[in-house]
């Protein structure tokens, strides 16, 4: 398949994956902390990766582990605790909906720090992007006046790492295999995540239904939300640019409101209308 074609079926997949991933996060906190919920999330990731992708740790140079080390903590690691604390406090829609700020910082740090080229048309395309999530934000926020927005800034602080992330990949790791990428990352994850779960009581608690049911939901967030969307994500970056890569953000809302919409959370015709706004704002960034 060509890279033009398989851009746009990469971002639609990437789409659906993680715009859904944020109800599943909603489901593993009625039974499991914050802590339980991204340490979990990693040693389930890094469970499957062992079983598709050991054989492909051997493509990694021992020069390139200091980039795997770091594209690990700043996006999945410290990402994954983040938006489960962030959504202790506020809905999975709105999490979604601060998360679109990943491109606009993709591009601010990629020029600034990075020395990657932008096109007019991609730096319309985020402002048209972010203006789109500010219309969700603020639409949220008139619709849910009872939540803690303070704990919308460990949002905000993920994205900066997303965008870190994004970067790092495309600049250090753009010659290394997706899959030994990703299998990489969570080698380097998996012993501070387990020291991290044992430290909550966990393996004191499963005994319990509703931890069971949790645990469940943040099995299914492991592998195919993040090992299985991880490997998609790093080819995307591989074959297009920062920009365009971190813009599939702009589309997780349009899926998580469907998914909030089917937990009782209530959307407005103004979000409706930033969803429209989201689309065109991640067809520019691709237009060339």
């Amino acid at each position: 398949m060509e890279s033009k074609q398989l851009k746009w079926l990469l971002l639609a997949a990437l789409a659906l994956i993680w715009g859904s991933s944020f109800i599943l996060i909603k489901r593993g906190l009625v039974g499991l902390t914050p802590f339980q919920v991204g340490s979990l999330r990693m040693l389930f990731a890094f469970s499957f990766l062992m079983l598709v992708g050991f054989r492909s740790l051997t493509q990694i140079s021992l020069g390139k582990w200091k980039y795997i080390a770091l594209t690990a903590f700043t996006g999945t690691f410290v990402p994954a605790f983040l938006f489960a604390i962030a959504q202790s406090e506020i809905d999975s829609s709105i999490s979604a909906i601060l998360n679109s700020l990943t491109p606009l910082n993709a591009l601010i740090l990629g020029v600034t720090f990075f020395g990657l080229a932008f096109q007019r048309n991609q730096f319309i395309g985020v402002m048209i992007g972010l203006a789109g999530s500010l219309i969700l934000i603020l639409s949220g926020a008139a619709h849910n006046p009872d939540q803690n927005y303070l704990y919308a800034l460990f949002v905000v602080v993920a994205t900066f790492c997303y965008a870190l992330n994004v970067n790092f990949i495309k600049k250090y790791l753009s010659d290394v295999n997706p899959l030994a990428i990703t299998t990489g990352n969570f080698v380097v994850m998996a012993v501070p995540a387990l020291i991290i779960l044992i430290s909550t009581g966990f393996f004191s608690q499963l005994q319990e239904v509703k931890v069971q049911h949790s645990v469940m939901f943040v099995g299914i967030l492991g592998v195919i939300g993040t090992g299985i969307a991880n490997m998609l994500y790093f080819k995307l970056i591989q074959i297009t640019s920062p920009v365009f890569a971190a813009s599939s953000a702009y589309l997780f809302p349009v899926v998580a409101i469907f998914w909030g919409l089917l937990d009782g959370e209530v959307l407005s015709i103004f979000q409706v209308f930033g969803a429209v706004v989201i689309l065109i704002g991640v067809y520019l960034s691709a237009k060339k």
